[in-house]
């Protein structure tokens, strides 16, 4: 099959999935736009914000699609072949991963914008909501360290990924010199556009090319920042403590508006890559049912590896968090809360695409982040000529990372406001002792890990982002049931995502806690993955069992939905 046949029939399945399941879905919400939303009801001009759809549509792409639909869908294509990627992608995004976010961003818009933990508070009672909230800030703290080990492994890349380059070179050190430079030019955007005021347009003007100026000046000074992975992973926290407590207009608005570029215009190169680029498939369809290791099994660890690619906790979050409080009318909550969706499993297919190209034995070693820069960068060198290869290859590695900081910032400000909520410190010394905690956590399991940990910590994170998605749609299905309404669609999505992640986390504290039983396991990546597995299945269960006596009780009449 050839790469442009593939992802016609792909993007076919998405446009079937949204005009026929979505359709389904919208119907069983009886949305109507005749109700207020909390964003026109509320409308207090900082939070609830009625907002025009084609732009909060832009919005909350942006938020969600972070690096996980790229790393996971490598990682899992490299395990076991792109056909089973591709179907669970394809299957799981229509029928659990869209309709997780859809329904939560409508829970969030019936419940006045509340989170998803508020809802669950509601519909199971406190010691739910207690647990939910300890739930998500494991959770939390577990992106937090995968993605920064992932990025730390991309910013030391090797010499030898590209060849023919008249000068020392250092891919890595390019992507790092990269990235730091896109942070600082968004800081001086942030700056700029507080103090200085111009219009939006000259601001666009003149930063969105600087970036692309910062990757050139990447590839001239890839020398400058050659640091170990674990130096990095350490800065990489370090950076994630003093972003979250920096305030909104000065790095994350800016960053956020210059990511939205990088987003799109690697979306773009993508595109055009695999449909006119002319590449062949290198990779197998189909490689195991069971590969090497603690994780290599297809079932159930073909699915938490994809992760986000198909289906994320973290995505209602986002819904539930930010874009419920901006829907300016119930209809709206479609195309952004299942569009979206199917939108990230576009960017889940290039990324597959990306690695798919390129025959096994040119990835051994080489982390995620540098397969998909290097296959983007062949997607732009197509576009712009071969002599432009460096700077084709480093913009897509630091496209990857651009990614991945947006969802840093955001993941260890999350988790500061949970610890401040749970243990009602709200003063500033609160705030800061809060992200500390939040930042020290995953600096101790890197301290703890090896290279090439991020492999590991991967698994628990998909784990965990999962299982969050799973719990969301059971506080989801227990608001369905007291509103008399239908909840098969929730459920049962709910069970399968529960059965597979509960699996894994069996699976990979069998293997943690054997170690240690036989003497050979120590305080490393493996034994902190199965501590911190039990701990999630127990908070779980405490959630599953509150859920299933709500579920069990008679309705004493139905709600409002």
């Amino acid at each position: 099959m050839t790469l442009p046949l593939l992802a016609t029939i792909v993007l076919a399945v998405l446009a079937l999935g949204y005009t026929g399941y979505g359709r389904f879905i919208a119907r069983q919400y009886a949305l109507d736009d005749a109700r207020l939303t909390p964003a026109v009801e509320i409308d207090d001009g900082i939070d609830f914000v009625p907002t025009r759809r084609f732009y909060l549509l832009g919005q909350h792409f942006s938020a969600i699609a972070a690096a996980g639909p790229i790393a996971g869908p490598i990682l899992a294509c490299l395990q076991f072949g792109w056909l089973p990627c591709i179907l669970w992608i394809g299957i799981g995004v229509i029928f659990i991963g869209a309709v997780h976010d859809f329904s939560a961003l409508v829970a969030s818009v019936r419940h006045q914008g509340r989170s998803i933990a508020e809802i669950v508070k509601i519909t199971l009672g406190p010691r739910a909501w207690l647990a939910i909230m300890l739930f998500i800030w494991i959770a939390l703290v577990y992106v937090i360290v995968a993605f920064a080990d992932i990025t730390a492994s991309t910013f030391v890349s090797g010499g030898e990924d590209l060849a023919g380059s008249a000068f020392a070179f250092n891919p890595g050190g390019a992507v790092a010199i990269s990235s730091v430079l896109y942070l600082g030019l968004s800081l001086v955007m942030g700056l700029v556009e507080r103090f200085v005021r111009p219009p939006l347009w000259l601001l666009t003007v003149i930063f969105v090319p600087a970036t692309l100026g910062a990757v050139w000046l990447g590839t001239q000074l890839s020398t400058v920042l050659v640091l170990s992975t674990k130096t990095w992973g350490l800065l990489i926290l370090g950076y994630c403590f003093i972003a979250s407590l920096t305030p909104v207009w000065a790095l994350l608005q800016p960053r956020g508006y210059l990511g939205g570029f990088v987003l799109y215009l690697a979306l773009f190169v993508g595109t055009v890559g695999m449909f006119f680029g002319g590449f062949e498939i290198k990779q197998e369809a189909f490689k195991t049912w069971q590969a090497p290791g603690a994780t290599g099994a297809l079932f159930p660890f073909l699915f938490v590896t994809i992760a986000c690619g198909a289906c994320s906790g973290f995505h209602g979050l986002v819904c539930s968090g930010t874009t419920s409080k901006q829907i300016g009318k119930e209809s709206d909550c479609k195309p952004i809360g299942y569009g979206a969706m199917l939108l990230e499993a576009f960017v889940a297919l290039i990324a597959l695409a990306t690695v798919m190209i390129v025959a096994t034995s040119e990835t051994a070693g080489k982390a995620p982040g540098t397969i998909y820069g290097a296959g983007l960068g062949r997607f732009l060198a197509g576009m712009i000529g071969e002599q432009h290869l460096l700077f084709a290859t480093t913009f897509g590695a630091m496209a990857f990372s651009t990614f991945v900081f947006d969802t840093l910032d955001v993941c260890t400000r999350l988790g500061r406001y949970i610890l401040q909520e749970l243990l009602g410190w709200t003063s500033t010394a609160g705030a800061l002792l809060a992200t500390a905690i939040t930042v020290v956590t995953p600096a101790i399991f890197l301290e703890a890990s090896g290279e090439g940990s991020y492999r590991i910590f991967w698994t628990l994170f998909g784990t965990s982002n999962q299982l969050l998605a799973g719990l969301t749609l059971l506080g989801v299905s227990v608001w369905l049931k007291k509103s008399g309404r239908r909840y098969w669609y929730t459920i049962a999505p709910m069970v399968f995502v529960m059965t597979i992640t509960v699996w894994s986390l069996l699976l990979q504290m069998k293997t943690a806690f054997g170690a240690l039983a036989s003497g050979t396991g120590g305080f490393d990546t493996t034994t902190i993955n199965g501590i911190v597995a039990l701990a999630l299945m127990a908070l779980a269960a405490m959630l599953v069992s509150d859920g299933a006596r709500e579920l069990r009780a008679p309705v004493a009449g139905p709600q409002e939905l």
